[in-house]
Order: structure tokens, then C-alpha cells, then sequence
């Protein structure tokens, strides 16, 4: 980076922390903090791993937060107006994931802020921590290890990402090509041979789709999609089912088996024909975690078997 991008660069990331006040700043520096939000009525939420999400007692004043969205958006090239309610990227220089909204799709400007994770979590954690059994965390270890495809589904907060980490920190992993494709930079990976690859929403775009197609020249062992939200589920499938087994993608799901419902609705947005056999071959093991009352929980891994009889064929292995 020359000079004067560097200076560019710094000046953003000072006005940034600035707007977003002692607070904010202090909670973003906790190691146990995963996510801050900012409500409509100024009121700030934080979520800490093992603790769920509280109240901060603190609250922003309207014109802060929208101070924050606004400098976001000029980092990432765009504009936050009425006609333009929405801002979503990384910060500067630490990368968290930014998504703001604007009136009139809220009643004031909110946002969160969702941090990348400081420390990796290992299944062992998973296991110690009650979040997983450990037959489970063998079958998630033994399938990385086959180069089986594997899918995380959960809703929203579940702890996809997190979990996604634990398992791109498995020593299978660690020898392979990984390419990454994501849309912030969340996925963190042991592998020593790994090219991250994000998506570019100013114009010219670059879609997840895009960066897919592109991982598939860029010779790898294993191609990783950070989370599966669009048509790109087709060109994921290709590519898993071309010679490149061992690949890892996050979908939204409420079950396991709704998991491969939602991959048909996302593929049936850019194919005339739902490819069944080609998703029950290319999908190989699925894992549901959902949140629990005591927190996060992995409710079951499930193998699927293929398309049969008009049918996935599922088998819960733990």
C-alpha cells in the first residue's frame, strides 16, 4: 500500500473508533465478545461467547450512529441515504463484519458489528463446553479427514461461522489447497497453502458465484464458501462434484433436512430444474447447531445417502 492510502486508510480507521465511542470501542476489545448491536433507540447490545446477549446500560445518540454508518459507507464506496437505507462490509484495518440500516426501513440509524473470532475454537472445546458430544466431534473429524463435503446449517447467531472455524482447524486441512470465498473475512484455516478470496459489491460486482468459478482455476484441494445465500449453490455443487471433494460451506436452515430444502429454493433461483441427484451426491454430511436456552447446542450430524425414490436418503450419525 503506497503512502498515501496508508494515511487514507489510517484517518478512516480514526474517525471510525472515534464515532463509535468508548463503549463500543471497549467491548470490540473484550476477547469473549462476538457481536455489538445498536438499536433504534440508541439502546447497545453486546454478545459474549457462553453468556448470550445483554445490555450494555449504555445507549448512542442518534447522530453517532449515524456518523458510523456513514463513514462505513465511504469506506466501502458506497452511500447511506433514504433512497440507499442499507450499508454492509468490513471495517478498516480489523476487518469486523458491518451491517447498518437506515430510516426509512428503521426508525433511526442501527447497526451490528460482528466480530472475527480472536481465538479458534477446536471440537475439543466444543466437547468440554457441552455444545457437542464427542461421538460427534469424531464423526465431524472423521469425515474432514475422508474429504467428505460437509454443511453447516443454523439460523442467524447459531454459531455457524464459529464452528466452521473448529473444523478448518483440523489437521486434514492442514496439508490441502484450500481456496476461501466469502463475502467478509470470517473463516480462518490451518492449512499453510490457502488463497482468501471476497466479494465486491461496488460496481463492477463480484459475486459469490464469481469467486466459486474462479476457485475452480485456481488448482484446489478443497473449496471453502463461507456461507451458501444465493444462486451460487449451484456453482458450489459443480464444483464439488468435479474432483474437488472436502469442500465446507454455512447455509440458514431450521433442520438438517431443511438444509437441503433451502439449497433447492437458492439453486432453483438461477436453474429451470432442481438437480436432486446432484445435491444429494455432492452434500455428504450436514451439521445442525441451534441455540439453546444455556446457549449454543449441535442438535445432529446427519449423513446424506443420496436421492432415492423421489427422497433424500438421511442417516443421523450422532
Amino acid at each position: 500500500m503506497n503512502p498515501g492510502a496508508e494515511q487514507a486508510l489510517n484517518r478512516k480507521d480514526s474517525a471510525l473508533r472515534q464515532a463509535l465511542g468508548p463503549v463500543l470501542a471497549s467491548a470490540l476489545a473484550e476477547a469473549s465478545v462476538v457481536e455489538v448491536m445498536v438499536n433504534p433507540d440508541g439502546a447497545i447490545w453486546i454478545e459474549r461467547i457462553g453468556q448470550g446477549r445483554t445490555f450494555s446500560g449504555h445507549h448512542m445518540a442518534r447522530a453517532d450512529a449515524e456518523r458510523v454508518l456513514r463513514l462505513v459507507a465511504d469506506h466501502v464506496g458506497e452511500v447511506v441515504t433514504r433512497e440507499r437505507p442499507l450499508v454492509g462490509g468490513a471495517l478498516p484495518r480489523s476487518g469486523e463484519r458491518f451491517q447498518g440500516v437506515f430510516p426509512p426501513i428503521a426508525a433511526a440509524p442501527s447497526f451490528s458489528i460482528r466480530k472475527r473470532p480472536e481465538r479458534v475454537f477446536s471440537l475439543q472445546d466444543y466437547v468440554d463446553q457441552a455444545i457437542m458430544s464427542a461421538a460427534q466431534a469424531d464423526v465431524l473429524a472423521q469425515a474432514a479427514e475422508r474429504r467428505d463435503n460437509i454443511l453447516i446449517a443454523g439460523g442467524t447467531g447459531s454459531g455457524k461461522t464459529t464452528l466452521a472455524n473448529a473444523i478448518l482447524a483440523l489437521p486434514a486441512f492442514r496439508g490441502d489447497r484450500v481456496i476461501l470465498a466469502e463475502d467478509t473475512a470470517e473463516l480462518q484455516c490451518v492449512a499453510d497453502d490457502q488463497l482468501a478470496l471476497l466479494t465486491k459489491r461496488s460496481e463492477p460486482a463480484v459475486t459469490m458465484a464469481d469467486l466459486v468459478r474462479a476457485a475452480l482455476r485456481l488448482r484446489p484441494d478443497r473449496i471453502v464458501v463461507g456461507e451458501v445465500r444465493d444462486g451460487s449453490a449451484l456453482d458450489m455443487l459443480k464444483a464439488w462434484n468435479t474432483g474437488h471433494p472436502g469442500g465446507l460451506a454455512t447455509l440458514h436452515a431450521n433442520s438438517a433436512a431443511e438444509a437441503l430444502n433451502r439449497l433447492e429454493d437458492l439453486i432453483g433461483e438461477v436453474a429451470p430444474a432442481i438437480p436432486h441427484r446432484a445435491i444429494g451426491q455432492a452434500i455428504d454430511i450436514i451439521a445442525f447447531i441451534k441455540r439453546a436456552p444455556a446457549g449454543r447446542m449441535l442438535e445432529s450430524v446427519v449423513r446424506v445417502e443420496g436421492w432415492r425414490d423421489g427422497a433424500y436418503a438421511l442417516t443421523t450419525m450422532a
